[in-house]
Order: structure tokens, then sequence, then C-alpha cells
């Protein structure tokens, strides 16, 4: 399949998403704000009150989502390279967050930390691959920074050379490791979501 048709081809299926239509139809600002709802229905990771950070958090619908759920009185902070337009609710730092101080803007320990990043694809899987792990790394040593130990994890990572190293790194870190498919993701993709629960103080 040329590069051409395999645009079109992802074009004419995003366009013919159901979960993008809903997105667009509920002011979310894409798809995978449902990814975060569905996984939140079934394991309560946000509640009022709590301080979330998201890491990767452009274009913001993970944002979106978490600055709802802890309603009122919460904390939503979000860390991107990119640009992240304002979103009601949420604080926007842009840089990376293995430099910024994120505790600070918190106001303190973090109930939960999202990550649905990934870095810039080179199309060389293993290259992507081992990018995205060492991203991962960095996310689970920022945890033991900033993340109350009863704290939640939940980060995205997709099948492949990597997948068992990160998923053994996250058990060392906390107690429990699940695996969570939702259902928005695409049924070809390859990626999966990894909730870590209850950080191992080291």
């Amino acid at each position: 399949m040329t590069m051409a048709k395999s645009s079109k081809a992802w074009l004419r299926r995003h366009v013919t998403d159901a979960y993008v239509r809903q997105a667009k139809e509920a002011g979310y600002r894409s798809r995978a704000a449902y990814k975060l709802l569905e996984i939140d229905a079934r394991d309560h990771l946000l509640r009022p009150g709590m301080r979330v950070l998201d890491l990767g958090a452009a274009p913001g619908g993970w944002s979106q989502v978490a600055a709802e759920k802890v309603k009122p009185g919460g904390t939503v902070v979000a860390v991107d390279l990119l640009e992240t337009k304002p979103i009601h609710g949420v604080t926007i730092f842009k840089g990376d967050f293995r430099e910024a101080d994120l505790e600070s803007a918190l106001g303190g320990k973090a109930d939960a930390v999202l990550s649905d990043m990934m870095p810039n694809i080179t199309g060389v899987p293993s290259v992507d691959q081992a990018r995205a792990a060492q991203l991962l790394l960095s996310a689970i040593e920022l945890c033991h920074r900033v993340l109350k130990p009863e704290g939640v994890f939940l980060v995205k990572m997709f099948h492949g050379e990597a997948f068992d190293k990160v998923l053994d790194a996250l058990k060392s870190s906390f107690q429990t490791v699940a695996v969570r498919k939702p259902s928005a993701s695409r049924g070809e993709s390859r990626e999966n979501y990894l909730l870590a629960r209850r950080r191992i103080k080291h």
C-alpha cells in the first residue's frame, strides 16, 4: 500500500469513527477522552478534590475529562512540549515534564498521574519503542517524586520489544499493575494502558 493510500484510508476511518463524532459533539478535543472515561468508569481513578498531573497532554482531551471529574476543589496540571490551548480549570505548562517544577504547580503531591504521551515517531519500530520506553521510565521516576504513595499512575504503552521492560519497572515501583484495553482504542492498535496503584517507597 502506498503512503498516499494509507493516509487516505486513515483519514476515511478517522472521519467515520464514532468516537471522533462523539468527541466533537461533546466538546472534547480528541477521541482519547473516551479511553480515559471508560477506564475511569471501571477503575474509579478520579474523584472530586484530587490533584492530577497529565503528561503529554496535548491537545487536552484527558485534561478536559480530569478537570470535570475533580470538581469541586481539585487541581489539574497539564504538561506537553506542544502548545495546548487553554482549558477551563487546568494549569498548562509548555515544556519537558522532566524539567518542570510540577509539584509546586500542583500545590502538593499528586493523587493521580496520567500519561497518554508518545515520542515523535520515526517510523522505525525498534527506535520508536526504545524512545517510548525511555519516556515512560522517566515518568515512573517522576512518580517517585510527585505521586502520593497511595496514588494511581495510568500510562499508555505499545506492545513490542520494550513492553516487558516497562512492565517490570512498573511492577518494581507499584504494588499492583493491570493492563487495560478500552474499546475506544482502535482494534488494530497495539496500544494498551497500564494501570499502576500504590507506589512502593524506595
